[in-house]
């Protein structure tokens, strides 16, 4: 028989909601609402489009170099050289975004950083890339490969820039996991992301993330981008009270659009929605009802922490439950899946997860076995702490 048991939490708990409860308008093309640690949509349209993502795919450009860094193939210090390709494609000639390098000069990767970053410099990314892979059609490769690896499910780079091609695309999904991933794999870089200015041969130009100069935003990242095709874009990250929020937002028809309309989004995310955490990993949820051992129960434990995401209004009344087929026949092994999980609010979709047992619980011998199973067919299955008359 299938034993369960409730437990009803009033504004304490919350869990990850797959979709917005509230709803808001938005004037862009496609976004995406994310939060950081739960993944959970906030908000969304047209999240999975592929779309132009101009400069905002300068992000796959820094996490390919952060790599190098990462692993020895590159170092902040190292000098390299301007080439004609690279000032003519992305140069002050080319009449694109510039960090202003001059032709047959020698550069330092970490200048050359801040020249992507702040100044969305597209000379400055030829120079990384053909520095890593000779040359920029090998490195559109070498993204491709590594944004497979990732978690990337949607996109194509055909250059370093982000410049139009056909075949150059992204989606705001795509974009906002590529953001996360930035920030945890390479948090010893990521700080490049909220300096607001950078000048280099005595040029300087400001960080267009709009987010950045507004008080209180918490924002610390990441990127604009704009081209006639792709509009204008924002994808940013901004960090609250300890919570994170991930937004993309492209395809809005004027830079104060997306100040205005980006700024609404990511506030509305904060005040909207709430995390809590229900378990830390390996916390003991309750004991599940042992069959044929001597062990008359054996307590179950989530394996990782479980903090889940849900709208505020919806914060006031969630119920958790512990779903099993009991009791539990024995021998049951330490580790073993035993129980799920059940976390309900409101008409949100409810979250399920698997639980699994902390100790061992072995089984009877055989006339203990036989006992057992005598006093099952007198006095049928034992009550749960649940089922007991009062």
């Amino acid at each position: 028989m299938t034993r369960w048991f409730a437990l009803l939490f009033v504004g304490l708990f919350s869990f990850s909601a797959p979709v917005q409860a509230a709803s808001i308008e938005v004037n862009a093309r496609e976004y995406i609402l994310m939060d950081f640690l739960t993944d959970a949509v906030l908000a969304a349209k047209n999240e999975n489009e592929r779309m132009p993502p101009s400069s905002m795919s300068k992000l796959m450009t820094t996490y390919m170099v952060f790599d190098a860094l990462k692993t020895g193939r590159l170092s902040l210090d190292d000098e390299l050289n301007v080439s004609a390709n690279a000032w003519r494609r992305g140069g002050a000639a080319s009449g694109g975004s510039t960090m202003f390098l001059e032709p047959g000069s020698t550069v330092k990767v970490e200048d050359l950083l801040r020249g992507v970053i702040i100044q969305s410099g597209n000379d400055a990314c030829i120079v990384l890339a053909e520095a890593l892979s000779g040359t920029e059609e090998n490195f559109a490769e070498e993204m491709n490969t590594k944004s497979t690896e990732i978690g990337l499910t949607n996109s194509h780079f055909m250059n370093s820039t982000g410049l139009p091609d056909p075949e150059h695309y992204m989606t705001a999904r795509d974009l906002a996991v590529l953001s996360k991933r930035l920030i945890t794999d390479f948090p010893e870089f990521y700080a490049l992301y909220s300096e607001t200015s950078f000048t280099f041969n005595d040029i300087t130009q400001g960080n267009r993330n709009p987010l950045l100069y507004r008080v209180g935003s918490g924002a610390d990242g990441l990127k604009t981008g704009h081209t006639s095709d792709a509009g204008y874009g924002l994808t940013a990250s901004s960090i609250r009270n300890g919570r994170r929020i991930i937004l993309v937002a492209n395809g809005m028809d004027s830079i104060r659009a997306r100040d205005e309309e980006t700024i609404k989004l990511m506030d509305w995310g904060f005040r909207e929605f709430v995390n809590r955490e229900l378990f830390a990993a390996g916390e003991v949820v309750t004991d599940v009802d042992v069959w044929l051992s001597n062990a008359a129960t054996v307590p179950v434990a989530v394996q990782e922490d479980v903090v889940i995401t849900i709208p505020r209004a919806d914060a006031q009344a969630l119920e958790v439950k512990v779903v099993y087929e009991g009791p539990v026949p024995a021998p049951v092994e330490q580790g073993a899946e035993v129980a799920m999980l059940e976390v309900h609010a409101g008409d949100l979709e409810p979250i399920k997860l698997p639980l699994h047992a902390t100790a061992r619980a072995d089984r009877l011998g055989f006339f203990g076995r036989l006992k057992a199973a005598a006093t099952y067919f007198v006095f049928g299955p034992p009550l749960t702490a649940t089922e007991q008359p009062e």
